[in-house]
């Protein structure tokens, strides 16, 4: 389970494993990728490739979470930098934990 937020509702965190990070590296030149139109069209669009891109950057972060034995991702974060003039960084990170979920009260459980 990957989350933007620090906590995560009907979870508790139970040890913090640290930071983790996925980074892919992208030319600036988008037709260099084999997007054939920066509008749409033919082939893959932009949006496409972005969302793509993202979605290899996450894979990443939690491979190296699942590797340090965590459960879920809290506090995910993009960030972007260029590399060179013709590449550009882009980075998902956030913190590795475990939560496990937190087991409703029944009112038996709750009196006791």
């Amino acid at each position: 389970m990957v989350v933007t937020t620090e906590g995560l509702p009907g979870f508790e965190i139970t040890a913090v494993l640290g930071e983790v990070l996925g980074v892919v590296a992208s030319s600036r030149n988008p037709f260099a990728v084999g997007i054939r139109s920066t509008e749409g069209g033919p082939g893959q669009d932009m949006s496409q490739f972005l969302v793509q891109t993202r979605s290899r950057a996450v894979g990443q972060m939690v491979q190296a979470a699942e590797h340090r034995g965590a459960t879920a991702i809290v506090g995910m974060r993009f960030d972007h930098r260029d590399v060179t003039n013709t590449w550009v960084e882009l980075c998902a990170y956030g913190t590795a934990v475990v939560a496990v979920p937190i087991h409703a009260r029944t009112g038996a459980h709750a009196a006791a």
